[in-house]
């Protein structure tokens, strides 16, 4: 199976490309949603979350408690690098899981932090969605209820555009209209289905 990772900084336009590429019938694999399953109530990954971060992190019913989380992780790198050692390989299995019982073309892994943590090296093609700060911070705190500190910590804490441009294969500026990341999405779609045919 064809893999393209798909990647781009908090308010790029990441979801409204992957929507657009799933009209188009092509499987999208969203690792955030897939984090979220693999941390469902019942699964492994809360006893072990709860093990490395402590039982604060669990509700009175034993699910994750994930404001908790986010709160422990975003002050103590050691325990964020914890937790991501938990949940990554989970998600990375599911994920491929997924992708060998699809039935299109090629596969979207959507990956925010495809750059951050290393992966991009696992796809036989990497698409960037990019855009200038003060567009996505735009974007961002109109659509999240985000604050602007939080905005920018989180994008302090993400690769940074040179990073991320330095793997893509496809860059994607998305500074315009929907319809004009409409149709790059359409010239993408057909040129990715053009290198998964060859494959």
């Amino acid at each position: 199976i064809f893999k393209v990772g798909l990647t781009g900084g908090i308010g790029s336009g990441k979801s409204a490309a992957t929507d657009y590429l799933a009209t188009l019938g092509v499987q999208i694999l969203d690792a955030d949603r897939f984090a979220h399953q693999v941390t469902a109530s019942g699964q492994p990954a809360v006893a072990e979350i709860a093990q490395q971060l402590g039982q604060q992190v669990l509700t009175a019913s034993g699910d994750l408690d994930r404001a908790m989380v986010r709160q422990i992780v975003f002050t103590d790198k050691s325990k964020l690098e914890a937790l991501e050692a938990i949940v990554h390989p989970k998600v990375r299995s599911a994920m491929n899981a997924a992708a060998s019982n699809a039935k299109s073309p090629y596969v979207v892994y959507a990956i925010p932090l495809l750059v951050e943590t290393q992966q991009t090296g696992k796809f036989d093609h990497v698409v960037v969605i990019q855009a200038n700060h003060e567009l996505r911070r735009q974007r961002v705190l109109t659509r999240s209820g985000l604050d602007k500190e939080s905005f920018d910590r989180i994008m302090a804490s993400q690769a940074s555009d040179q990073e991320r441009a330095a793997v893509a294969n496809t860059l994607i500026v998305n500074e315009s209209s929907l319809d004009q990341l409409h149709q790059e999405i359409d010239n993408l779609h057909l040129n990715l289905c053009a290198l998964a045919a060859e494959k």
